[in-house]
């Protein structure tokens, strides 16, 4: 086919590769930090909450994270006990708790988190890419 048909499926198609390579070194990278994949998402959500707040509660990871409130309960609890999160009660509300992560938390974040900026840099050249603002590249066969 002609036109820009196979070009725009071309791109999705590299978008989607990009995403999925982006999604399994991420997980290896959790792994091998000791953490579960989800359980690296909560850590990320908790200290990439908006506005800088590096907290959060259940219910606003629940939305970030797309998952079931009784998910995000137990994936909490889970990490509490691993020692990755603390929670402390909101002084105003108390039945608001903020979630934190310990050092524990922040230094295994940071393993992961320093593993993945090359990727991360990677998808962001791809979205560029994707919006016209970037001239395209050659991919390697994986990504």
């Amino acid at each position: 086919m002609g036109g820009k048909g196979p070009t725009e499926f071309e791109q999705a198609a590299a978008f989607r590769a990009s995403l999925r390579r982006f999604h399994r070194i991420s997980e290896d990278a959790a792994r091998q930090a000791g953490l579960t994949p989800r359980r690296h998402l909560l850590l990320l959500m908790i200290k990439g909450a908006p506005g800088g707040a590096e907290r959060s509660t259940v219910s606003e990871l629940c939305e970030r994270m797309q998952l079931a409130q009784s998910t995000v309960t137990e994936l909490v609890q889970r990490a509490e006990e691993a020692g990755l999160v603390r929670r402390a009660q909101a002084r105003d509300d108390g039945r608001i708790a903020y979630l934190t992560l310990t050092p524990e938390g922040e230094r295994r974040l940071r393993s992961v988190h320093d593993q993945l900026r090359p990727e991360r840099e990677a998808l962001a050249l791809i979205l560029r890419e994707l919006d016209g603002k970037a001239p395209p590249v050659a991919r390697h066969g994986g990504a």
